[in-house]
């Protein structure tokens, strides 16, 4: 009973982010364990540094993989990479909560915090019914897709064998996880309208944010009105679009003679459209990354930093963040304090924490790309080693943005490069702020001396 009532207490002197980061760690490391065992994988079992990679990719719903999942692990390592990717898709604070709501019916403030520091939203929202609404739309958003999918696939192939692929193909998408049980991805779908329209569905409605469903549920409760949404789920609403936008027309123009120059129109166009929304946080691919074009390298990077929107299964800086640093800039750039969007005042903490978060995730991705590039290179020429090096970045990128697309470089990385990239996407998952919070002093002791001024620009 001490021991119980000494892990109660101390749990509860935690803050909210460093139970966070240790839930996520306590799932990795459980998978990790688990995919070490025999009945994991189909031949030999995986050393631990592959099963600790394999587990943080999934609980961090990554999709970057050092082992084919389909050939490599069995049925019962698969379904461990598939729970993997629904808890981590979810979260785990919120997944322990919404076990906490149904066995008691009710929850603390501490639980109020935890779920407020996984969908980072408002104080005054209905904790129990945001909750309800999460696992409402995430399940049956998923049942769909599977419906979906397998009633496809079983024309491709034996009904269960169907079945099982609609069903991890569904939640992978969803949870914008990006893992295939299919060597080439998504490949062989390539010109496949259903199949493309379908993965698109889940990984747009995976990244959007729970807290926009949420307010979409409430608003076709009453009458759906566009001035009714919060300033949050405008933006969502509203950039969303642009972005997937304009990820189609740079890849579709830049790959029409590259890497899709042998596909018809129409499939270059599906391409181009799967890719562009695929490449913001999902990371299923229907076109050969490896062989796509350095112009496109760095278009499908930095829709992979800006990543998905906040409250979502989805990576990166999120959308948000980005909108707000580009207001930002533009309101400096006309002389104004305020930083306005659809007639609304941006409040100037929110602002200053959206900065932190750019500059952040931007040094996070140069340092682990820099120390990437130490482990993995032999200190060779530009010339010699530059297309790795540029490899290494994407690989970087990726794994911070939990996207999973790579040039085909995961297998081959070292054991510190695969660790390097473990914690990366772990760092990516959680947010750097959020990691920064668990390792910051608890005292916020503000000094201020005479100012002075220097010469920048």
């Amino acid at each position: 009973m001490y021991i119980f009532s000494f892990i109660k207490n101390f749990i509860h002197n935690l803050k909210p982010q460093t139970l966070l980061v240790l839930g996520f760690l306590l799932v990795i490391l459980l998978g990790a364990v688990l995919l070490t065992f025999e009945f994991a994988s189909k031949t030999s079992s995986l050393n631990f540094i592959d099963a600790l990679f394999m587990a943080a990719s999934a609980t961090c719903v990554t999709g970057l993989a050092v082992v084919d999942i389909g050939t490599t692990l069995s049925f019962t390592g698969q379904i461990i990479i598939l729970l993997l990717i629904q808890i981590g898709g979810l979260g785990v604070m919120t997944f322990s909560t919404f076990l906490l709501l149904l066995i008691r019916g009710r929850f603390g403030i501490a639980s109020r915090e935890l779920i407020q520091e996984t969908l980072t939203y408002f104080d005054n929202i209905e904790i129990a019914s945001l909750l309800k609404t999460v696992f409402s739309f995430a399940f049956v958003t998923e049942f769909i897709g599977a419906v979906l999918l397998s009633i496809r696939f079983a024309f491709d192939m034996p009904f269960a064998d169907a079945l099982y692929s609609g069903i991890f193909h569904s939640i992978s998408a969803f949870c914008n996880a990006g893992f295939s049980i299919y060597s080439d991805s998504l490949m062989k779908y390539q010109s496949d309208v259903f199949v493309n329209f379908v993965f698109i569905g889940l990984i747009i409605l995976g990244g959007i944010g729970f807290i926009v469903a949420f307010e979409v549920k409430n608003q076709f409760k009453k009458k759906l009105s566009w001035h009714n949404f919060s300033l949050h789920s405008k933006i969502v609403l509203s950039f969303t679009p642009i972005l997937i936008i304009a990820g189609f027309f740079f890849i579709f123009f830049l790959e029409f003679n590259h890497s899709m120059k042998e596909l018809d129109f129409g499939t270059k166009i599906l391409a181009s459209l799967f890719q562009s929304v695929t490449s913001r946080t999902a990371g299923f691919n229907t076109v050969d990354i490896s062989n796509i074009s350095i112009s496109s390298i760095v278009i499908i990077s930095m829709l992979m930093f800006i990543g998905a929107s906040s409250a979502s299964c989805g990576g990166g800086i999120k959308t948000s963040t980005f909108v707000v640093v580009l207001s930002y800039i533009k309101a400096r750039i006309n002389s104004s304090n305020n930083v306005n969007l659809f007639y609304s005042s941006i409040p100037q903490n929110i602002v200053v924490k959206s900065i932190l978060i750019f500059s952040f995730s931007f040094f996070t991705i140069v340092l682990f790309s820099f120390l990437l590039a130490v482990v993995e290179l032999q200190g060779g020429s530009l010339y010699e080693e530059g297309t790795i090096y540029i490899q290494l970045v994407f690989e970087t990128v990726s794994a911070f943005g939990t996207v999973g697309l790579s040039t085909g470089i995961t297998p081959s990385l070292s054991d510190i490069g695969k660790l390097l990239v473990s914690v990366l996407m772990f760092i990516g998952r959680l947010g750097p702020i959020t990691i920064a919070l668990v390792m910051g002093t608890k005292e916020n002791i503000e000094i201020k001396y005479a100012e002075d001024k220097i010469i920048v620009g």
